[in-house]
């Protein structure tokens, strides 16, 4: 699996100054906590999941998350854990004819309802759980999540020969969460058990979407998640639990809801980086991301990289690209980050930057600069003169390099 691997040899010259690299389920777990990027739900019940990924039905795929909870009625969660069963069977016989390779198998998480189902799929699944990266963990809270912990650990420790980890993903959505009164007590609650599992924890989700409902609220598509209050505090007070250097977990911000909508608010898109990019073919795309209603999410994605977030879960296949696409480096971050790693010798404390157009603290951004090399490596560094929206174009015009 590499990202952006559709592009033509030209494309990926005129785009890229460093191309990201490949990995698979196996790779580092620093790796795999970094590339899960857009992670594209759909519902187990599903039954055309492997000839999809034969297909390459949805261009540019990574990461994915079959869903048992929210997405499956009741009475068809046999049916989705039956199914689910054989669409991992058939990967895997894809697989062996050739229609599939091992890289074309993008990382497949499966989120759960209950203790009772992952015990029992945990024995239901034989050799096909190895095509699954991890298991995403609903409402997560510190009582049945060290359940959850425990069933994983035991599993990997079994399975130990196999030479892969199976991950867990907690999701913080419930009202202990958010409600003011317990946050804090519950999120050091969690933090302690994610802490004595650390080899196993992913990444750490957010649910906005149950957050919101415990207010009867929800955002419009003119707005980011940062602008309903109650959701910024508590996804403030996550990150400062979570995303501190001495508890450093990946955090991934949650879903954006919409692909198509009414406009009432003028759009958040500027012009200035898809003229820069693209010209006027930059400015016929502009239009159309704002007509699909992306330009929110592409806001909200740019709000969630200022906080730390990387990552985020979504329910279109057309939020791929843009989610994706806000996660490469840009030349300037890159050359920044190797400007601190390279001079943070002792001698000097700040120096110019190389764009010089800031001040770079060796001390107070090698933290930063790190966590940019590991972006780096997975989403690649894009050349100069180039911008996130270069990536975006569902026809592109050939690449004059």
């Amino acid at each position: 699996m590499r990202y952006f691997n559709y592009l033509t040899n030209e494309e990926e010259q005129h785009f890229f100054y460093s191309l990201p690299t490949q990995f698979n389920n196996n790779a580092d777990k620093e790796i795999l906590a970094h590339a899960i990027g857009a992670a594209l739900y759909m519902p187990a019940t599903k039954d055309n999941i492997a000839d999809d990924l034969v297909a390459d039905k949805h261009e540019g795929l990574v990461s994915m998350v079959i869903d048992l909870e929210d997405a499956v009625g009741d009475n068809q969660l046999e049916y989705a854990e039956e199914n689910l069963k054989a669409t991992l069977l058939k990967i895997g016989r894809y697989l062996s004819i050739g229609l599939l390779r091992v890289n074309d198998i993008p990382l497949i998480f499966i989120r759960i309802r209950s203790v009772d189902q992952l015990k029992r799929l945990l024995s239901y699944f034989g050799e096909e759980i190895q095509y699954v990266t991890g298991i995403v963990f609903p409402k997560f809270n510190a009582e049945t999540g060290g359940e959850y912990f425990r069933l994983l650990a035991e599993f990997n420790k079994r399975n130990v020969t196999t030479g892969s980890t199976l991950y867990g993903m907690p999701i913080l959505e419930s009202a202990d969460v958010i409600y003011r009164e317990k946050r804090i007590e519950t999120l050091l609650g969690i933090s302690e058990l994610l802490n004595e599992y650390k080899e196993y924890v992913l990444n750490v989700r957010i649910g906005a979407t149950d957050f919101s409902s415990l207010f009867g609220l929800r955002r419009s598509p003119d707005h980011t998640i940062y602008d309903i209050g109650v959701i910024r505090d508590c996804i403030a007070d996550i990150v400062n639990v979570f995303g501190r250097m001495d508890n450093h977990y990946v955090i991934s911000g949650p879903v954006w809801e919409y692909f198509k909508s009414d406009r009432v608010f003028k759009p958040q898109l500027r012009q200035t980086p898809f003229e820069e990019s693209m010209g006027r073919h930059g400015r016929i795309l502009r239009m159309d991301y704002i007509n699909k209603y992306v330009d929110g999410l592409i806001r909200e994605v740019a709000m969630d990289k200022e906080n730390g977030i990387i990552g985020k879960t979504i329910i279109h296949p057309t939020h791929i690209k843009p989610v994706q696409a806000m996660l490469v480096v840009t030349h300037e971050e890159y050359m920044d980050a190797l400007h601190i790693i390279e001079n943070n010798q002792g001698d000097l404390g700040v120096m110019k930057s190389r764009y010089s157009n800031k001040m770079n603290e060796f001390k107070p951004h090698m933290t930063w600069a790190k966590r940019i090399l590991i972006r780096s490596n997975i989403y690649g560094v894009l050349n100069e003169n180039q911008n996130f929206t270069c990536l975006l174009a569902e026809e592109r015009e050939p690449a004059i390099v």
